[in-house]
């Protein structure tokens, strides 16, 4: 990797490489990795570097080591020091960081339900804002307590490591069976605090490269309007865009997501090029559409998903290929004592001071503590001091690597422990999967409802769902075939039911059927009107 006016040894000072570790090679290993010239070597190297972090994947579930960990190991392997692949490309980094920061952020809302967000949407925005002012602050006056650096690269250093990362947040709820309220929380902040991150990191490298003297209010105040900037594109956008997607939408799904997908860059890109925060806009316009009912819904959260996959895996491998491990060591020491600050009395005091006023139980906010688990996002800010030629910022780099290493490593394993020992673990839910395809000319709704192993549908007859009028079951099929229900048909574990209805009455067709399967059969009974217009025996 070549120096920059932040290295130190570009600097004059002694080499970053010490040259009595036993494992520091001179070069990279003898066995090298030849760089491909061709596109369709590319194309070879990065379809074996997908399949490996897919296998890396089944590897986590066996091993309980994170997999976002190990698509970053994947990329040191590959690096200049391990085997050969140079690559020093801070500004093309950065490029693709924020790309893929903005892919994840949009899986994250189009996949969050706002009924699980919305009563903690409070604390959340709190902790996003509030709290990743506090942590930075903390962490930043720590870093120029702890080590031998100024003020102001303290604060930098702390403004890079502020905010959780979404793609490590989102990846460990999937395997942590949390209450609604905690997930709301966690989910809505990790997809809220990036942007407050960024605009502190801009501000304070702006600051240490001597290109800007605004008082500290300024750009307090600046960073507000870029927020709100964010927030009201990425609103009128999505509204905008569900209107269009619906009259957009036909019978093939393929061309949908990528449809979606295209309203969220106009959201992304609008904001940026209006000076508001392009994240925290393709967020809030992921999820208005992800709550939209629009149609497709199933094939556009499985494109995001695995656009969300394909773009953590890029981004950390990527990541990877930056670092190099032999400048590594010198930054273990500083970095373990920047996460003890971090993890110890940043995050603590940022969930404390931000909940504090919303009543959150102390078991939640215990949790919520150890859960703040960093990932790319800090890496990738931590390129930004690199390019502007911040004094100090390879260092910054290192460090932040390995505290994000160190992170992952501590505080991701010991999640659901820490939520069986609160008391906080939950059972498996009981969701399912409804998938609405507009039949075209017929004017009518096809939903497709999957009824999962613990779904309450499991068990109840066609009629007991009592659809409202005109609505359908029109066909069930099983694994061993399909058949035209009666309206004594029972559901089974595993059925794929397909419920025909009109566009007016559809969301009140999949809030009945959720409801039973959440509820069962009894789910609404004795409700006056219910939902099929009839007044039920009280």
């Amino acid at each position: 990797m070549t120096t920059g006016p932040g290295d130190p040894a570009a600097a004059g000072g002694a080499s970053v490489v010490p040259e009595t570790l036993p494992w520091a090679l001179p070069s990279a290993l003898p066995v090298t990795l030849p760089v491909p010239e061709t596109a369709e070597g590319v194309l070879v190297v990065v379809a074996l570097v997908l399949l490996t972090a897919v296998a890396a994947v089944r590897l986590s579930s066996r091993t309980g080591l994170p997999s976002l960990l190990l698509y970053l190991g994947l990329g040191v392997l590959l690096g200049e020091d391990v085997l050969g692949v140079e690559f020093d490309d801070e500004e093309l980094t950065q490029a693709i960081g924020y790309t893929a920061l903005a892919l994840i952020l949009a899986e994250g809302g189009l996949t969050t339900r706002w009924a699980a967000i919305k009563d903690q949407l409070g604390p959340a925005a709190s902790l996003a804002t509030l709290g990743t002012v506090v942590s930075f602050l903390v962490t930043g006056l720590g870093a120029w307590l702890v080590l031998d650096v100024d003020l102001l690269t303290g604060l930098l250093l702390g403004a890079v490591v502020a905010s959780t990362d979404s793609a490590a947040v989102f990846s460990v709820l999937r395997s942590v069976r949390l209450p609604r309220r905690l997930v709301g929380i966690l989910e809505a902040e990790s997809g809220l605090n990036d942007a407050p991150a960024v605009l502190a990191v801009l501000a304070l490298t702006a600051a240490a490269a001597g290109r800007s003297d605004d008082p500290w209010w300024v750009s307090a105040l600046l960073a507000v309007l870029s927020l709100a900037v964010g927030v009201g594109v990425g609103l009128g956008v999505a509204r905008l865009g569900a209107a269009l997607l619906r009259r957009l939408a036909a019978p093939a799904s393929g061309p949908f997501p990528l449809a979606v997908f295209a309203v969220l860059a106009v959201a992304y890109g609008g904001a940026t090029l209006l000076g508001g925060s392009g994240f925290i806009s393709v967020y809030v316009a992921a999820l208005v559409l992800g709550n939209a009912r629009l149609p497709h819904g199933g094939a556009t959260r499985g494109f995001a998903t695995s656009l969300g996959w394909f773009a953590q895996i890029g981004l950390f491998v990527l990541l990877g290929l930056l670092a190099t491990p032999s400048r590594l060591p010198e930054a273990i020491g500083p970095a373990l004592l920047i996460t003890a600050v971090l993890v110890l009395l940043a995050r603590p005091a940022s969930v404390v001071v931000s909940t504090v006023w919303f009543r959150v139980p102390w078991r939640d906010q215990a949790f919520l503590s150890w859960a703040g688990l960093r990932g790319a996002v800090p890496i990738v800010l931590a390129t930004i001091p690199i390019l502007e030629g911040v004094t100090g910022s390879r260092r910054i780099f290192d460090v932040v690597f390995v505290v994000v290493v160190v992170s992952v490593l501590l505080q991701a394993p010991t999640l659901p422990w820490l939520a069986r020992r609160l008391g906080l673990q939950e059972d498996e839910a009981t969701d399912m999967d409804v998938e609405s395809t507009p039949l075209g000319r017929m004017g009518a709704d096809l939903l497709e409802v999957q009824v999962h192993e613990r779904s309450r549908l499991h068990g109840v007859t066609v009629q007991e769902l009592r659809l409202p009028k005109p609505a359908h079951v029109s066909l069930v099929v099983r694994p061993d075939g399909a058949l035209v229900p009666t309206p004594t048909t029972v559901l089974r574990r595993g059925d794929a039911v397909l419920v025909v209805t009109t566009p007016a009455i559809r969301e009140t067709v999949e809030r009945r059927i959720r409801a039973v399967s959440e509820g069962g059969r009894l789910a609404g009974w004795g409700e006056p009107g219910g939902t099929d217009g009839r007044r039920r025996p009280g």
